[in-house]
């Protein structure tokens, strides 16, 4: 992997999960996709790099509430994803998108607002867990996104599991499986209001909405 695009991912990953405040996140989502974007200027076919810009600007656009940026963020998701099918990140950053603008605005504005579309995040995620391989962070993050949507969602309950038993070769791997057994311990318990508030919570920049 290229050193500059697991510096972007390794610099997302603290603003969506570490950081604790707006601007300190805001500036490293911005140096990543600084980074990226130099990256696909030198080489246009880096995939990685590529996704990783478009991601960028989505959690961007999550931190400032800005429909313009959310709106340019699903386009190049989705351009990154027609462009690299086969290309895991790319569809679950597209899902991630469609799930987690519907969350926050509900169905109906989402999709009126930003394009937002239910099925559309559901089968890019599947998509997502069927080419990342046997990896806690696709299938744990999905289920996250799952239960969030809905707690009595079979398949993310089946994917949260499945997250807590799959290999963590990095430490995003490692962040998501931890946060998909604690979701997942509390729909064993039956407790699916706590599942679903905590889903929303161990997400990427869950920590921002409860401010």
């Amino acid at each position: 992997m290229p050193a500059v695009a697991q510096t972007a991912r390794e610099l997302l990953t603290q603003a969506a999960f570490q950081d604790r405040s707006q601007s300190a996140a805001l500036a490293r989502v911005d140096r990543a996709r600084a980074l990226a974007l130099a990256a696909v200027q030198r080489m246009p076919d880096d995939q990685d790099a590529a996704v990783i810009a478009a991601g960028a600007l989505a959690y961007r656009a999550k931190l400032t509430g800005s429909r313009a940026e959310a709106i340019e963020a699903r386009k190049q998701l989705q351009a990154v994803a027609t462009r690299f099918p086969r290309n895991a990140e790319a569809q679950i950053g597209l899902g991630g998108w469609h799930l987690g603008v519907i969350a926050k605005v509900g169905r109906i504005v989402g999709r009126a607002m930003a394009g937002a579309q239910k099925g559309a995040g559901l089968a890019a995620t599947d998509r997502a867990v069927t080419l990342g391989g046997n990896r806690a962070f696709f299938a744990g993050l999905a289920g996250l996104l799952r239960i969030e949507a809905d707690p009595a969602d079979p398949r993310g309950r089946v994917l949260l599991d499945q997250a807590t038993q799959a290999p963590t070769p990095t430490v995003l791997d490692r962040i998501i499986q931890r946060n998909a057994g604690a979701v997942l311990t509390s729909l064993k318990q039956g407790d699916a209001k706590t599942a679903r508030a905590l889903a929303d919570r161990l997400l990427p920049f869950g920590w921002y909405d409860d401010q």
